[in-house]
């Protein structure tokens, strides 16, 4: 759905007062001074930015994301009675944003900021009836592996009362995860339940978290290894160390492994009444569901066929320009003979060691090094925040995806984090450690969501809120700068690059198959066998992942042919005056926003560097 477009409006309406036939109308628009604006745009920022707040203070876990330790060993209530509470906030914050604030007396930003917000609020309000369309729990995400994750990532331990938060979450796992069963209870009750796959990955993943000390003979298990290693890094008196050990250890055994025992027992019986049909056609109003979660994630009116045929489309133009690599490197075969090739050849992959999953890391930190080292060629504003890389953690390597990217805490108290998940290294070939870097790091998701949270002159809510074909768009985007700045030298990295774009644009194809034509499983696998390069392994976890998050994959490349059309139309129209580090600029100092407001700004930039052009000639 598109926003309103408020400055459309006003100049119709401003049409509509000079041309109303033969009568007059005397009746003037108000004027307003520039200090009215900016009465009013602070007083709708205060309002923005106090709703926000109140937002953080109903949700410890999101005030731990970003550094903030208020509720430091709580976790959210994630009950239906909370979520209608939620629905009530909403609705009144929207009923002030209309009866209070005059959307005509409001600086430029403050009024894009007005129209994001009501549509946000609105949209909340409406898709507040398909609150129960989705799967709480799957091998993607879900509180059964995020509960550790964020023990272990984000819940830092730097004094004691930090690390009593510590157990005092650990305690509260069981009251959490009755109210997650109770949430997965109420979805099978409206005929939603997970398909057959999922159910190995989440029971896998869960028990995973109670195996070892306390637990069972052994290592300490994940959790007490990273209490135990938080802890110790205090250098706190033995005694008072080993007395916090102990509760947790209690803690553990009283709780965590309560709850972890009646989720597993939970979804163990459920998978007995799972089936295997995928899409999401399947749940009551699935398909009409569907059509909003495309025009939720793509911040487009394209339908599902439209989307279906953009990506084959595409697929067949990325096949075309791969078949040119193929000549340059002297391959004799087919395409589909070439992705063989590539999936199999050792010299295309790390060893599966420890050893060559080290390399691994070294050679894209250095990969992300030497990007940052340019950044001044093709952007303005840089993150001021710095950026690590890591292995995805082992309790979850199995289930997560392949590489993401952590946000910062906004205090810097937390670096961004590129995440490589090396549970197999035939899973990561090194023709595709190029774009991954770019993608996840630099000048990718490092650059989108950390610029984001630093910006000055606009509220939290857009500081911190997103948009996934603006922010996945822009990451795919970053994966295609580095070509024309000279870097993939080695053909099998320009590879690489375009095997990941291919990657997107089949996702185009079998996201809407499954959900829109009602593709099985094994169809979506077979179209990225016979499309891609990917390992089975990869086929098999890409289309796994379209069931899960119907529209989410559809993103990247929506968004991404988004950009680039805005900036070839900025190209065609200012000619040598065009700059790229200007376009990136305008894309990038503003936060998130939907496809259609990005192409307002550009276009704005763009009538604003002809008029400065214009000025200038005059003046000569």
């Amino acid at each position: 759905m598109k926003l309103f477009n408020y400055g459309l409006i006003v100049s119709l309406f401003a049409l509509l007062l000079t041309s109303c036939g033969n009568e007059k109308d005397t009746s003037e628009a108000p004027t307003y001074t520039e200090a009215d604006i900016k009465a009013e745009s602070q007083k709708a920022n205060h309002f923005f930015d106090s709703v926000f707040d109140a937002s953080v203070d109903r949700s410890p876990m999101y005030q731990s994301y970003l550094g903030i330790k208020k509720d430091y060993g709580k976790w959210d209530d994630i009950s239906d009675e909370n979520a209608k509470k939620e629905l009530e906030i909403a609705k009144k914050e929207l009923q002030y944003l209309k009866d209070s604030i005059n959307p005509e007396a409001l600086d430029k930003q403050t009024r894009i900021s007005y129209e994001l917000f009501k549509e946000d609020r609105k949209n909340e309000i409406e898709d507040f009836k398909w609150r129960f369309h989705n799967y709480p729990v799957n091998q993607m995400f879900g509180l059964h592996s995020q509960v550790p994750a964020m023990l272990i990532n984000i819940h830092q331990v730097t004094d004691s009362s930090d690390a009593a938060a510590y157990i005092s979450r650990l305690k509260g796992i069981k009251p959490l995860f009755d109210q997650l069963i109770e949430n997965l209870r109420m979805r099978e009750d409206k005929g939603i339940i997970p398909p057959k796959f999922v159910f190995d990955h989440v029971i896998d993943g869960s028990e995973n978290i109670i195996k070892g000390a306390p637990f069972t003979n052994g290592e300490p298990s994940t959790l007490l290894a990273d209490f135990t290693k938080k802890i110790d890094a205090l250098g706190l008196p033995e005694e008072v160390r080993n007395n916090f050990i102990n509760q947790a250890r209690e803690e553990l055994l009283n709780s965590v492994q309560p709850a972890y025992t009646s989720l597993l027992s939970f979804l163990k019986a459920q998978e007995e009444r799972a089936n295997t049909m995928d899409g999401i056609w399947k749940w009551p109003g699935g398909d009409k569901y569907y059509n909003v979660a495309l025009n939720r994630t793509t911040t487009t009116d394209l339908t599902a066929e439209e989307i279906h045929q953009i990506g084959l489309d595409e697929v067949q133009r990325i096949h075309g320009e791969m078949r040119e690599i193929m000549k340059e490197v002297g391959f004799e075969g087919s395409l589909q003979e070439f992705f063989t090739f590539l999936k199999t050849d050792d010299q295309f992959f790390y060893p599966n060691t420890d050893a060559g999953k080290e390399d691994y890391m070294d050679s894209a930190k250095s990969i992300i090094d030497n990007m940052e080292s340019r950044l001044d060629e093709l952007f303005i504003t840089t993150p001021k925040a710095r950026i690590q890389v890591k292995r995805v953690e082992k309790f979850r390597e199995n289930s997560a995806g392949k590489a993401f990217y952590q946000s910062p805490a906004p205090d810097g108290s937390r670096p961004g984090t590129y995440y490589a998940n090396l549970a197999d290294s035939r899973n990561m070939p090194k023709y595709e450690m190029e774009a991954l870097a770019y993608h996840e790091g630099i000048p990718g998701h490092h650059m989108d969501r950390t610029i984001a949270q630093e910006l000055t002159g606009i509220p939290k809510f857009r500081k911190f809120g997103g948009y996934t074909a603006y922010i996945e768009g822009w990451g795919l985007y970053s994966e295609f700068i580095p070509k024309e700045m000279g870097l993939y030298e080695n053909p099998y990295s320009d590879y690489g690059r375009l095997a990941m774009e291919l990657w997107r644009a089949c996702r185009l194809v079998v996201d809407t198959g499954i959900h829109s034509k009602k593709w099985t499983r094994e169809e979506g696998i077979d179209y990225y066998l016979t499309n891609t390069s990917g390992s089975e392994r990869e086929c098999v976890r890409m289309v796994e992942r379209h069931i899960v998050m119907p529209s989410q994959a559809t993103a990247y490349k929506i968004g991404m042919l988004e950009i680039l059309k805005l900036r070839q139309k900025a190209v065609d129209e200012l000619g040598d005056k065009f700059d790229i580090r200007e376009f990136h600029e305008v894309v990038l100092t503003s936060g998130a926003v939907p496809l259609n407001v990005l192409g307002d700004l550009v276009n704005e930039y763009i009538e604003e560097t002809k008029n400065e052009t214009s000025a200038e000639n005059s003046e000569v």
